[in-house]
């Protein structure tokens, strides 16, 4: 009996040309690409994916094996497109932080900071709460599907082997930052009202009475006010999120 093995250099080649977009993306996705998450884990999810999108596109990947340079330049592109891809799902996340910065400086807990691990740094308490309940959000929501079926089209918009046009990726993620700073505003956009009006009461306070602290009876009432707005609104806030990072996600899968 003869087994023909000429087409496993080819497979083997297309294996690790996909495994390339999508460990990519993996590497950078909130909540699976963190270091808090074990290696293991994002390298089970990067394989499974490769195989479960492989079959599908495995023509697309035309490569002459003969050749380094060619492969080489190929494996370039699908790393850069995985890092698009990745990086458009991190920073939308990251309107939740700039969300969280405007809500502690209004309510006066600027000043305090905790380890973020959606971002594995320093970042301001309030901003680490909604962006870990973001993301918990869209894992519960699945709209993590959304984001297997942004990777699956993305071989429609940035086929293999095309050089990526780096005005439109460009592009691209300009407008995702913008996106993101727009939403992160919007749904700060409660606590900016409160915290004028507070401010400017505090200042009348001041002026009938000059003798008044007015900052050590300002600064608790300001947490105080401030947290029960945050849990009046949180529903709202997290619903609007929700419905950006879904208009995000159908932006990147067309075909859906």
């Amino acid at each position: 009996m003869k087994i023909d093995v000429s087409m496993l250099p080819v497979l083997a080649a297309a294996f690790l040309l996909t495994f390339a977009r999508v460990g990519t993306m993996v590497m950078m996705m909130p909540g699976i690409g963190e270091m808090n998450m074990p290696a293991r884990v994002r390298l089970t999810i990067a394989l499974v994916l490769t195989a479960i999108l492989m079959p599908a596109h495995q023509a697309a990947y035309a490569v002459d094996l003969s050749a380094l340079g060619p492969v080489l330049m190929m494996l370039f592109q699908e790393i850069l497109i995985g890092a698009v891809l990745g990086l458009t799902a991190r920073l939308s996340i990251s309107g939740l932080q700039v969300a969280g910065s405007v809500i502690a400086q209004q309510l006066g807990l600027g000043f305090v900071t905790a380890v973020d691990p959606t971002q594995n740094q320093q970042g301001l308490l309030v901003g680490n709460f909604l962006a870990i309940l973001g993301v918990t959000l869209i894992f519960a929501t699945d709209m993590h599907h959304l984001v297997i079926v942004a990777l699956n089209d993305s071989y429609f918009i940035f086929a293999p082997g095309e050089v990526p046009i780096v005005g439109d990726i460009a592009k691209h993620i300009t407008n995702v930052v913008a996106g993101s700073f727009k939403i992160g505003i919007q749904l700060s956009a409660p606590f900016l009202v409160f915290g004028l009006l507070f401010n400017l009461g505090l200042g009348v306070l001041s002026r009938l009475m000059p003798q008044m602290q007015v900052f050590f009876i300002g600064m608790p009432l300001s947490i105080l006010l401030g947290l029960l707005l945050l849990l009046l609104v949180i529903t709202a806030m997290m619903g609007t999120f929700t419905g950006y990072i879904e208009n995000v996600l159908n932006d990147l899968a067309p075909r859906r």
